[in-house]
């Protein structure tokens, strides 16, 4: 037919024309074509490759978005593939191997420079110049199979390296899934109080904890004062006196700004794991002392917690009522907890070791000897003293004040409010110094105990018989400790303040009162603590502060 090809028209032939030139233009930008290489497999993947055709089988454009797929550890030059692992380079499997139909016919320098090429390793060679270079390397592998064995085999260590990094992410994964397949089971008001606990964590750094008030709580107690016998004495445990109201008892602090974290003994634990918390003042730190001990037992008998008082020479003397101090050990997570008894916090010296009614040197700028002994051994620091500094006190025990190793001249330290300050800030100037040379160190100065004493002193007919606190309806809101010389000492060192005087000035009806064991006739005391009892909220505050 005319006008004919092949009995072909011209449209026809047009169209076939068209085809082809889109087929060939197809073909050619095949690799070439970053939008291609996203959907389609590289065009060697049909091809039976040679090490050199191996080489050149990935474009620099595929190169880019297999990169995309690719981490690179800069200290060993492994490679984890999302979809695989890096061992399957030398021992093919996965993205990489499909490209390898006999990896006989590929050099080991191929292997091992596409796998540095695509981790990030330095390389500057074109693929024109590695083509080279694997030809050189294929005929030198024949006299070097050694050394070639030798990078193999660090080759697979690198990739077992980062297998274990993943099975033990892995396996961090699926502990997080048990753990939360776990709370899945917890009832509904554990898991709010579990979620409150994680918000508490994230607020603590930011939390006044000083600010708030006093809230009534059914769940309080923490423990029971007529239980926990293994810890408190028997003279703070008012439930053994003659008390009846035991309204105190079920007191909670709650912060202004946040909400404070639970304490729970378990956690206290794992979270003091191989550490040490000591306590350094006087009897209202031992009060502070026995708290924890009973809060983190629940206030229950525990054989299993070792007495390593003689680690820190903490015996009791020959002829002494008791010993300077205790320290208990709990084996399951190696957490130590101990009271050292410094009354005034500073160096006593006796001025004649042969006399026994010699005086002591007061050294009002020295830190306690058994602290700078053992320091190095604790983790968490707790100090405090304030009672103690009045004239019937020294001179009941003797104590001389010193100042640079000598008897003090300075008028205004020779006064006690002077002398207590001057020495508070000393303690805390050192603790500071020393922070640098104990980085793990955490060290917190608590602010004064408030005495609460009405119509006289503990030797004169003042009492504290209240049993409604003055703290309800009432709230803490001075952004200023009470404590000024605390609260001025701690500024601007590393040292913390736990600042527990307003909170606790508060809570006039928490002390002893007149249910002493060895109280007389007109006699109370105002000062020390009904345990449970206000120093618990300390130790919960402390707690949230670790």
């Amino acid at each position: 037919m005319k006008g004919t090809f092949f009995r072909l028209r011209g449209k026809e032939l047009s169209l076939i024309l068209i085809v082809l030139v889109c087929t060939t233009i197809f073909v050619w930008t095949w690799d070439r074509t970053p939008f291609l290489a996203t959907f389609l497999p590289p065009k060697s993947r049909f091809l039976w490759l040679s090490s050199d055709a191996f080489t050149n089988s990935v474009s620099p454009e595929s190169q880019i978005h297999m990169n995309k797929d690719i981490s690179t550890s800069a200290e060993n030059k492994t490679v984890n593939y999302q979809e695989g692992q890096l061992s399957n380079i030398l021992a093919p499997a996965g993205p990489v191997a499909e490209t390898i139909p006999d990896k006989r016919k590929v050099s080991l320098y191929s292997v091992l420079r596409l796998y540095l090429y695509h981790g990030g390793a330095e390389t500057t060679e074109s693929l024109a110049e590695g083509q080279a270079k694997d030809k050189h390397v294929v005929e030198a592998e024949k006299n070097s199979s050694a050394e070639n064995s030798t990078i193999l085999t660090k080759t697979e260590e690198n990739g077992k390296k980062n297998l274990g990094e993943k099975n033990s992410k892995l396996e961090k994964e699926s502990v997080d899934r048990r753990s939360s397949a776990d709370s899945a089971n917890l009832s509904s008001s554990e898991r709010i109080k579990a979620d409150e606990n994680s918000t508490m964590l994230e607020q603590n750094q930011a939390c006044n904890y000083a600010k708030g008030k006093w809230v009534v709580d059914d769940s309080r107690p923490l423990y029971s004062g007529a239980h926990c016998k293994q810890w408190l004495s028997q003279m703070w445990a008012c439930r053994l006196m003659q008390r009846t109201d035991f309204a105190y008892e079920r007191l909670r602090w709650q912060p202004k700004d946040c909400q404070m974290e639970e304490f729970e003994g378990s956690r206290f634990l794992t979270r003091m794991q191989d550490r040490t918390l000591a306590f350094i003042g006087d009897s209202l730190g031992r009060q502070q002392f026995q708290s924890l001990m009973c809060m983190v037992t629940g206030g229950k008998e525990r054989p299993d917690v070792e007495d390593v008082g003689k680690e820190y020479g903490l015996v009791k003397p020959r002829g002494a009522i008791r010993p300077n101090g205790w320290a208990y050990r709990f084996p399951s997570t190696n957490t130590t907890i101990l009271y050292y008894w410094s009354a005034c916090l500073c160096d006593l010296d006796p001025l004649n070791i042969t006399n026994p009614a010699t005086e002591y040197a007061m050294h009002l700028d020295r830190a306690p000897a058994f602290l700078r002994q053992y320091l190095h051994k604790f983790d968490v620091l707790v100090l405090n003293t304030g009672h103690h500094w009045n004239r019937g006190k020294l001179k009941a025990n003797r104590w001389v004040m010193h100042v640079g190793g000598m008897p003090n001249t300075n008028r205004k330290i020779a006064d006690i409010a002077g002398a207590k300050n001057f020495t508070i800030h000393s303690i805390v100037s050192w603790v500071n110094s020393q922070l640098p040379e104990h980085p793990r160190l955490k060290a917190f100065y608590r602010s004064i105990s408030p005495r609460h004493f009405v119509n006289g002193d503990w030797n004169t007919g003042g009492s504290c018989d209240n049993t409604t606190p003055m703290s309800i309806g009432k709230e803490v809101l001075q952004d200023e400790s009470s404590d000024y010389s605390a609260g001025s000492a701690v500024k601007g060192t590393g040292v913390k303040l736990l600042d527990i005087t307003a909170l606790s000035q508060v809570r006039d009806e928490g002390h002893i009162s007149q249910y002493s064991i060895t109280a007389s006739r007109g006699v109370q005391d105002c000062l020390h603590w009904c345990l449970p009892g206000v120093p618990d909220t300390w130790n919960e505050i402390l707690f949230a502060q670790l």
